[in-house]
């Protein structure tokens, strides 16, 4: 049995070792064990995922799978046919390599990051749901694969982590979509016991067991896509019940996170150098949706939108209104040559370089030749601004439903290594401690305790 942190940004499991998580190394990374894999999946073609996924299939599960697949089976030979012409290899690619191999040429293959974000998206035909779901098993499977290697047994028994509100516009209905997709993708690649435990609670679990007596916990899970907050009643005389639902005294969750970060970042700091913020001819200024919409990586309508010919049509017409059409190409450029994730990558990139620099280059010139921003702490501060004013408006808004206050906040989630984060965390109770926890491990690590408890 496993806890399985599904995440955004990263994907991790762990087991229960003579009564302590032990999380499980997957890959090696600069010829270090790592035990997350990034959420990142490379497919030569679209079509190929679901194939892949059914050879990965026993004979029986085979039977079933095609009967819901037949059309996209049907595409996947003919992908497979023209990738073979071309020579081209028709693996899939996780993780870091699969973002190495979108950078190497962004306008090839299919590259998706962060799926978890489209999972709760309202308006999602049913072929766009299966697609999604494949996608997921696919990337299962492999970090399935990727533990059973390493604990030389069969894994059948899971709890999955989930976040108290998934990305989407109509709440449960969304949460209920969502759920569906992962326990649909989990039972697709060989798990026979599904459990689903939420990300801020499981982190707590970890953390409770460092307690010596009861506490008032508010736990603050800053991840890739979502900001959860729950309040937690804790101790060791409580650790051992079986049912903790009396001990959850509120929880409530937010759409924004570390994705948010990167893409405001990108927006207030690299998207002025492609146009935004210039002016048109008439002496208005720019209208902003296009530029948003090109980083939008984890709003699947947006993205659709803007790479829509139609949208293209008009980003031609929005070059020859503005006052510098060569600055409005670039946007052009963007979409022609499938560039959003690349644009975010580099604020990523440069969000985490400017925790310890005043301020951090980013090349553009796959976008125009010699074409550089310049981004610094005062750029982050400013785009972190609206993101940081949810995540304190989400802390507020738990304190007043469980009608009490922390003895102490406990932080997790890869987007809290951020100074900018903690600090801002601790400006909002600034009397209370607060205990940063493991900002990858602690939810996976929780997720292994509650599932030895579920399967016992």
């Amino acid at each position: 049995m496993i806890g399985f942190d599904y995440g955004t940004s990263n994907c991790s499991v762990a087991i229960m070792a003579d009564g302590q998580p032990q999380i499980i190394p997957l890959v090696n990374v600069n010829n270090q064990q790592s035990n997350t894999i990034a959420s990142n999946l490379y497919a030569p073609d679209r079509d190929i995922i679901t194939h892949w996924l059914y050879q990965k299939l026993s004979a029986e599960q085979q039977s079933s799978f095609k009967a819901t697949r037949t059309v996209q089976l049907q595409k996947a030979q003919r992908a497979l046919r023209e990738l073979n012409f071309d020579g081209i290899a028709s693996d899939l690619l996780f993780g870091k390599a699969a973002l190495d191999k979108y950078l190497e040429d962004p306008e090839e293959g299919y590259y998706i990051k962060s799926p978890k974000s489209f999972l709760g998206a309202s308006g999602l035909a049913p072929m766009q749901i299966q697609l999604f779901e494949d996608i997921v098993a696919a990337m299962m499977s492999n970090v399935k694969t990727l533990a059973e290697a390493h604990l030389q047994r069969e894994i059948t028994q899971t709890v999955i982590g989930r976040p108290i509100n998934f990305q989407g516009l109509h709440g449960e209905e969304s949460n209920r979509q969502a759920i569906t997709v992962l326990t649909n993708a989990a039972k697709r690649v060989g798990f026979k016991d599904i459990e689903f435990q939420y990300e801020p609670v499981a982190a707590g679990f970890e953390f409770e067991a460092s307690l010596q007596q009861e506490t008032k916990v508010l736990v603050v899970d800053i991840g890739g896509g979502t900001s959860d907050c729950s309040m937690l009643l804790m101790g060791p005389e409580l650790s051992n019940n079986d049912d903790r639902t009396q001990h959850l005294l509120a929880h409530s969750g937010v759409r924004i996170a570390g994705n948010d970060f990167d893409i405001q970042l990108a927006l207030q700091g690299i998207m002025p150098s492609l146009g935004m913020n210039s002016l048109l001819k008439t002496g208005k200024p720019m209208p902003t949706a296009s530029f948003y919409q090109a980083l939008a990586i984890n709003n699947i309508n947006e993205q659709t939108e803007f790479y829509s010919a139609k949208n293209r049509r008009e980003l031609m017409q929005l070059s020859r209104d503005a006052k510098e059409t060569a600055i409005i190409e670039r946007l052009i450029t963007v979409h022609d040559h499938k560039l959003s994730y690349q644009l975010v990558n580099a604020a990523e990139q440069a969000k985490i370089a400017l925790s310890e620099l005043d301020s951090q280059e980013v090349r553009l010139d796959y976008i125009d030749d010699g074409l550089q921003a310049t981004l610094d702490k005062n750029i982050l501060a400013q785009a972190n601004q609206r993101t940081l004013a949810s995540i304190g408006e989400l802390m507020q808004a738990t304190v007043e439903q469980a009608q009490c206050q922390p003895d102490v906040i406990f932080v997790t989630g890869g987007t809290a290594k951020s100074p900018v984060l903690s600090n801002f965390i601790q400006q909002q109770m600034p009397h209370t401690p607060i205990i940063i926890g493991d900002h990858f491990g602690s939810v996976t690590s929780g997720l292994a305790r509650w599932a030895e408890k579920t399967f016992k």
